[in-house]
């Protein structure tokens, strides 16, 4: 039998060509597994993909001069000086221009700070301790009255009435008829009606016990001093913690003439470029 093969050229790869980074680091399909087959061919794809792509940057490095002149190559200490101090050269310029910024409004600052937190606290404290709390307080309440009150006054009494006699009354006496005097003895059967007219002045003096619930209802006006309440004592503290800033803040540093280090010839430039002019 006549076995011809066809022999095919061995073909060459240079490194580095895409032929190479694809099929670099290639394994045998894995028999596919029961479970959780797709997440591992998701996983094993994504492998191949950073392998190849670090392999094509790998590849880019080794045939660039100039990258390979920058990039670390390898020395680790000139590599981390270098670092640092490109680092710290970019704080320190952070730093410095913080440092004029907050210099060129150091001043306002101040005086904001002057005015209106430290001298308008203590002025406000001062106003608060000569107050007077004005107010009215309505008042609704139940008073228990348990007492006995004394009963003392006269009534007057004039009235006409009729009267029944309880028992037999002997009337003796004598009356006038035709100017002539008659005497009068006689009785008057119990159950006998008078007509009598009352006119008497009668002394009432009697105590009377009382327990009874009195709703009040009241509006209490009420003017209370600051100054004579325990809130004077804390106010008068407080004034006392603010004093020693209020006189620090008032007289110092008001202006970069203030500071004797800008008043020499040597350093004034310095805080023209702080302070500014």
């Amino acid at each position: 039998m006549d076995n011809s093969k066809t022999n095919l050229p061995d073909q060459q790869f240079e490194p580095g060509s895409d032929y190479q980074l694809e099929h670099q680091g290639e394994t045998p399909a894995a028999p596919e597994a029961e479970g959780g087959s797709y997440v591992n061919e998701r996983i094993q794809h994504a492998y191949k993909r950073v392998k190849n792509g670090y392999a094509k940057v790998k590849d880019k490095y080794n045939q660039s001069p100039r990258v390979q002149k920058i990039a670390y190559q390898g020395k680790f200490l000139p590599a981390f000086w270098t670092v640092a101090s490109i680092c710290s050269l970019i704080v320190n310029i952070i730093l410095i221009a913080a440092l004029i910024s907050f210099g060129r409004h150091f001043f306002e600052l101040k005086a904001i700070i002057s005015n209106g937190l430290v001298d308008g606290l203590s002025s406000n404290l001062a106003l608060m301790d000569k107050a007077h709390i004005v107010t009215t307080v309505p008042v609704e309440t139940k008073v228990q009255l348990k007492d006995s009150l004394p009963v003392v006054f006269s009534l007057p009494l004039n009235q006409d009435t009729q009267v029944t006699l309880v028992q037999d009354t002997n009337v003796s006496g004598t009356t006038l008829i035709n100017l002539a005097p008659v005497p009068l003895d006689f009785t008057l059967p119990a159950g006998t009606p008078l007509q009598i007219n009352l006119d008497m002045t009668i002394p009432v003096s009697q105590s009377i016990p009382v327990d009874i619930t009195v709703p009040v209802s009241l509006l209490v006006p009420l003017d209370l001093a600051i100054d004579q309440t325990d809130l004077h004592q804390s106010i008068a503290g407080l004034q006392s913690s603010i004093e020693p800033y209020k006189s620090l803040m008032s007289e110092n540093f008001n202006s970069p003439k203030d500071i004797s280090f800008c008043n020499q010839w040597w350093s004034g430039w310095l805080c023209n470029v702080l302070f500014g002019k």
